[in-house]
């Protein structure tokens, strides 16, 4: 095997564990999935150093590594709000956001041309602040209990920078798209 396959082994593999963590969060085995939740978390740390320490960065990589990551929570999500522990309207947000950014993007690349989509500062904090949810709400019916009040604030949280980095999205792309056309007009 080449070595420069490893970060994506990785990265693959990291998604044949979101099937497993749907299914314990659903049967509510909530110490496994939290098991599964480090492993997950480990190898996405052990996938990015790899790549960035021996450069074996791909483009693969660069679709598969945070596909892993949407995958990992949109299913911790949709499972977490089956079991009503997360409210729906925070799971439609969050896909909704996640959809508006594909269509664009697929927008974009067909209507203007090829682009390399970098994550913004904001979006960063939204996939951190879902992790910190979908972990806080496992980590709390499995380990540590937490008041309700941090898990709403928590909630709230991720509302609001999904909506922001939405927004951003939008707003960027926009502005880019339209740069791009005036260009191509001239």
């Amino acid at each position: 095997m080449n070595a420069a396959a490893i970060p994506n082994l990785i990265t693959f593999l990291r998604i044949c564990l979101v099937p497993p963590v749907v299914w314990l969060l659903l049967h509510e085995a909530f110490s496994y999935a939290l098991l599964l939740y480090m492993v997950a978390g480990i190898s996405d740390g052990l996938d990015g150093y790899i790549a960035k320490r021996y450069h074996y960065v791909s483009r693969l990589g660069s679709v598969l590594d945070p596909l892993a990551d949407k995958l990992l929570l949109i299913g911790t999500f949709l499972a977490l709000a089956w079991i009503s522990l997360l409210p729906w309207w925070l799971v439609a947000a969050v896909i909704l956001r996640d959809l508006l950014i594909v269509v664009g993007a697929v927008a974009y690349h067909v209507l203007i041309g090829p682009y390399e989509m970098e994550p913004t500062l904001i979006s960063k904090l939204n996939t951190v602040a879902q992790i910190f949810l979908g972990l806080a709400i496992v980590l709390s019916m499995s380990i540590v209990p937490l008041p309700d009040w941090l898990l709403h604030w928590m909630v709230l949280v991720v509302l609001g920078t999904t909506l922001v980095s939405g927004a951003d999205y939008v707003w960027v792309w926009g502005k880019r798209a339209c740069r791009a056309r005036k260009r191509g007009l001239r």
